[in-house]
């Protein structure tokens, strides 16, 4: 299964990043395929918290408009919503210790905790997923 970090989804749907052509191409890629992707809540949630923040600089999406693009995401038949499980707690213990996820890097630490869990890979742009041990990660837009 392939779990999907927020920043990838944020870069494919925001025109002005830099790495917006990439991850787009890259997102339609995977959503395309019948591989199952695992989508976490927490990224999920992170979408719609940036997609539609107009205090933020950029295009801006209405809460319909990102909600519409999440609501897609969620028929498509190769995509499961991820909710932590009863042992989350071990999981998400281990990556908080053995990654010495202090202070925002927690977050972190609960995605990672997420994907060991349900067995997964973890696509995300973000190079401090290597500081979990176990954990199974790739960076998409890495040449």
């Amino acid at each position: 299964m392939k779990i999907l970090d927020a920043n990838l989804l944020l870069y494919a749907y925001d025109s002005d990043s830099l790495r917006h052509r990439e991850a787009k191409k890259w997102l339609e890629g995977i959503f395309s395929q019948n591989e199952l992707i695992g989508l976490p809540w927490q990224s999920a949630l992170a979408f719609l918290r940036v997609m539609s923040d107009t205090r933020l600089p950029g295009r801006r999406l209405t809460i319909d408009e990102a909600v519409e693009i999440v609501e897609t995401w969620a028929e498509l038949p190769q995509v499961r919503f991820l909710s932590p499980g009863a042992d989350h707690w071990r999981f998400l213990r281990q990556m908080l210790i053995t990654g010495d996820a202090k202070g925002r890097m927690g977050s972190d630490a609960e995605l990672a905790a997420l994907t060991v869990e349900y067995g997964g890979v973890l696509y995300s742009n973000d190079r401090d997923f290597a500081r979990f041990p176990g954990l199974r990660w790739v960076n998409p837009l890495e040449s």
